[in-house]
């Protein structure tokens, strides 16, 4: 087993890019990528601007950073249904830092973060030491998520300080630099970071080995409740992180939201080849399947069609990725 989860670290060609059946479901998605822009463009009232693509940026980011955690998390073959609620919640409990106990902006900020690594543990340990399934514990976890720090917030709305104001500066290093779109910037850096954790380290190797068959690894002598634990506890850190870009982006955070937002994380890491069954997916991919979703999104809005077409339409989308995946596993069963 040792030499197979090397192999399947080994196992991939330009940029990290998986030899595997997914290959040609990414591959799918870049084209569907380029097409959408090409459609939108064409059709869509103002979208070939320097503004849209600016818009279509900004609406990754967040998206961004909670799928690269789901990614880890679908590639063990679970499924993480709380990373919206624990996103917008640790913006909330930050919130509550600033305003009401007064801390530093950055200790605000620290505490969006451990938030989100906080619920990320316990996720790890109901699922990787208490053997939950993965959909019941995250789901619990939503609810939880979306009480407790709507009780902590005593449900009242938190705002986070606006441009201009000298506590507000955290908004140019995190989001928006003048012209330079700092959250995209932050995006790559994460992105790169997780990459290298999923291609050339342990957490990665393992991480698909569990994906692919959880009894043969834990067979092979790896301690996977523990490798299980790290991936969530992973995943919880981009949760918080994905909390700073949202108090970033967002002045005022209102209890009881989020939910939701994890469909979109899921989504992008389904259409980018990331398969439901575990052991299969790319971090490429996920990145290419986020910024189908900006640009659906943005391309839409450009047609004048209301936000519930979004919705229909990316669901549509992921039913179709599915699919996909659907028909390229039976097809490996078969050969």
């Amino acid at each position: 087993m040792t030499e197979i989860t090397k192999s399947k670290g080994k196992d991939k060609s330009f940029l990290g890019l998986k030899r595997s059946g997914s290959a040609m479901q990414q591959i799918v998605a870049l084209v569907a990528l380029v097409v959408l822009y090409a459609f939108f463009s064409i059709f869509g009232t103002n979208f070939l601007t320097e503004g849209t693509a600016l818009s279509i940026l900004s609406s990754s980011y967040y998206i961004g950073f909670l799928a690269i955690g789901t990614t880890f998390v679908i590639i063990t073959g679970g499924i993480d249904l709380s990373s919206g609620t624990v996103m917008v919640g640790a913006a909330l409990v930050g919130g509550v830092a600033y305003n009401v106990w007064h801390l530093p902006v950055a200790v605000a900020l620290l505490i969006v973060v451990l938030t989100g690594l906080a619920f990320g543990v316990a996720n790890g340990i109901l699922i990787g030491v208490l053997g939950l399934p993965p959909f019941i514990a995250t789901l619990g976890m939503q609810f939880i998520s979306l009480g407790l720090c709507s009780v902590i917030a005593k449900v009242q709305t938190q705002t986070w300080p606006s441009l201009g104001t000298p506590d507000g500066a955290f908004k140019e290093a995190i989001y928006k630099w003048g012209n330079v779109p700092m959250g995209a910037v932050w995006l790559m850096l994460f992105f790169l970071f997780a990459w290298f954790l999923l291609n050339r380290t342990k957490l990665g190797r393992y991480t698909y080995a569990m994906g692919s068959n959880e009894e043969a690894t834990e067979l092979s002598g790896i301690n996977v409740a523990r490798w299980k634990v790290g991936v969530y506890v992973l995943n919880g850190l981009f949760c918080g992180l994905a909390g700073v870009i949202y108090a970033a982006t967002f002045s005022s955070i209102t209890p009881q939201t989020g939910n939701g937002q994890e469909m979109y994380a899921i989504a992008a890491a389904v259409i980018g080849g990331v398969s439901l069954a575990g052991g299969v997916g790319s971090l490429w991919g996920t990145l290419i399947g986020v910024f189908v979703i900006s640009i659906l999104k943005n391309g839409l809005l450009a047609m004048g069609l209301p936000v519930q077409w979004q919705q229909c339409l990316i669901g549509v989308v992921v039913i179709l990725a599915v699919l996909l995946d659907v028909i390229r596993t039976r097809r490996q069963r078969r050969g």
